[in-house]
């Protein structure tokens, strides 16, 4: 399992994910969820995924080939017209992907599951936010739908949506974020550090900060024992039931 979130402010699209895959609790490993492709100064795409490692694996091998040959290889992340378009060629490889890894009568709900979330902005369009289902179908986000969570999303999703205002800073929106992988750290040992953090500024078209968060972030720590204290100094704050 995994934890990702993506989330649409005024400013732009900040990203978050978790490096944890597991095959059990004997078996955990460390692998990147977060996935890059930039053309500055045209476009930026950011792809996380969650589920199946070897078909989330074979997705992103797929795009990155043919982004790096654009010109022998139509259509890719780096030559799409729209994210539209991107969120349109990520769901045919996903859906691809998928069916030639099952075995006749499986379904995509199987144990070669795997979902995305895509955000970005190619130049003359607004940065868009979108999710990708194993089907290879999708969504896109909204006013009332500002961000998407794929993996293990039940812990962490009661604060961004209490918190969340679209107007926050990008230092505010990473603060959100962190509490809201805190929380689901805590609850979930399939979800762990470190975590991989981007965000985007809207018409930049380069990534403005790309950063591993690990145990030993002073950040991390402040605001995951901060955190914590709030909660005891609120519970306690409460009143007691009235006997």
């Amino acid at each position: 399992m995994t934890y990702c979130v993506g989330l649409k402010i005024d400013r732009g699209l900040v990203f978050m994910s978790d490096t944890r895959t597991n095959a059990g609790i004997d078996s955990i490993s460390t692998f990147r969820k977060m996935h890059i492709w930039e053309e500055p100064g045209e476009r930026v795409v950011v792809l996380m995924s969650a589920g199946n490692l070897a078909t989330t694996q074979s997705v992103i091998s797929i795009l990155d080939e043919r982004a790096k040959a654009i010109s022998e290889r139509v259509p890719t992340v780096l030559g799409t017209p729209s994210m539209y378009q991107t969120a349109r060629l990520v769901g045919s490889v996903v859906k691809e992907v998928i069916a030639s890894s099952t075995p006749a009568g499986e379904k995509a709900d199987s144990y070669f599951n795997a979902s995305f979330v895509l955000g970005g902005q190619i130049r003359g369009t607004d940065p868009r936010l979108f999710m990708i289902y194993p089907e290879g179908n999708f969504i896109e986000s909204s006013d009332d739908t500002p961000f998407f969570q794929v993996g293990e999303t039940k812990y962490g999703k009661p604060i961004i949506v209490r918190a969340y205002d679209r107007s926050m800073s990008f230092a505010e929106t990473v603060k959100l974020l962190i509490v809201s992988f805190d929380s689901t750290l805590k609850s979930n040992l399939s979800v762990g550090l470190p975590l991989d953090l981007a965000f985007y500024e809207k018409d930049m078209f380069r990534i403005g900060l790309k950063r591993r968060i690990g145990h030993d972030d002073p950040y991390y720590r402040t605001v995951s024992d901060g955190w914590s204290n709030a909660l005891r100094i609120a519970f306690r704050s409460l009143p007691d039931f009235p006997e």
